[in-house]
């Protein structure tokens, strides 16, 4: 039975247009979330406070150095994750689709696995505290989530499935029933609830000077938040759902709350 639904704010994708330049909503969303990171790690690496009684993992000026390794395994990470794990078979056939980013496909968990690499690569070569590095990282992702997650509502894409709840919406593209607003589900745990989890560890518990605390219960918090999200997710269409009714963004964050949790139970263990 089709129930009530709230009105889908059309928002048009495009930012602005000026000739053959041409911003998006989620490219803005991207450049957002990157350079607020970008902006709330370098304070942190900038308190003393923070990680006393030992000092900061790195300088705020290797931070600067680094955003640009970060960037890289975001957005290759992202796309290639997004090829290999949700339309090998169609790239296959097309090879050069896999740069027309424009056009839409990115997978958070080949972009955590790309960070991941930038991570391990950076720290080894400038010789930085790798689990630090982990930790800072994984305090500020969760503010570039949130935007992205948003951005993701704004092109209609990526809906929930359908539901009789109040605070449904018709998205344009997805049918006439009204579906759940899944993309503004995952904005709120994955972005709000999760970067909250992380501030208090950081702040109120001193959760630098417990190395992998920070980033093991990132990863294991957005494993959970993406396997709750998923029940109210539209699988993909040409995937559809797996064996035992799991989706594909289902299988891929168990490994991530076995290895969150790994993460939290060894930084018992560490020190700085």
């Amino acid at each position: 039975m089709i129930g009530t639904s709230l009105p889908f704010p059309m928002i048009d994708p495009v930012l602005l247009e000026l000739g053959p330049i041409v911003i998006r909503w989620y490219a803005l969303a991207y450049i957002v979330g990157i350079l607020l990171g970008w902006w709330y790690a370098k304070r942190m690496v900038s308190s003393t406070a923070m990680w006393s009684p030992a000092k900061p993992a790195m300088t705020p000026l290797q931070l600067d150095d680094f955003m640009l390794w970060m960037t890289i395994g975001i957005i290759f990470g992202g796309r290639m994750g997004y090829v290999l794990f949700y339309n090998a078979a169609a790239y296959w056939q097309n090879p050069i689709d896999i740069l027309k980013t424009w056009q839409g496909g990115m997978s958070f968990h080949g972009g955590f696995i790309g960070s991941i690499t930038a991570i391990i690569l950076f720290s080894f070569r400038k010789k930085i505290r790798l689990w630090s590095l982990l930790d800072i990282c994984a305090l500020s992702t969760p503010l570039g989530l949130f935007f992205g997650r948003i951005a993701n509502f704004i092109n209609a894409e990526l809906w929930g499935r359908t539901t009789d709840v109040p605070w449904a919406f018709i998205f344009p593209g997805a049918g006439p029933v009204p579906r759940h607003a899944s993309q503004l589900y995952e904005a709120g745990l994955e972005g709000v609830v999760l970067f909250c989890v992380l501030w208090v560890l950081a702040h109120r518990f001193k959760g630098f000077t417990k190395p992998g605390l920070i980033s093991g219960t990132f990863t294991a918090g957005y494993g959970t938040a993406r396997f709750i999200v998923e029940f109210f997710r539209e699988p993909d269409a040409h995937i559809g759902f797996l064996s035992g009714g799991l989706t594909m963004g289902m299988l891929l964050s168990l490994p991530m709350i076995a290895l969150g949790i790994w993460g939290i139970v060894g930084s018992r263990s560490r020190t700085l």
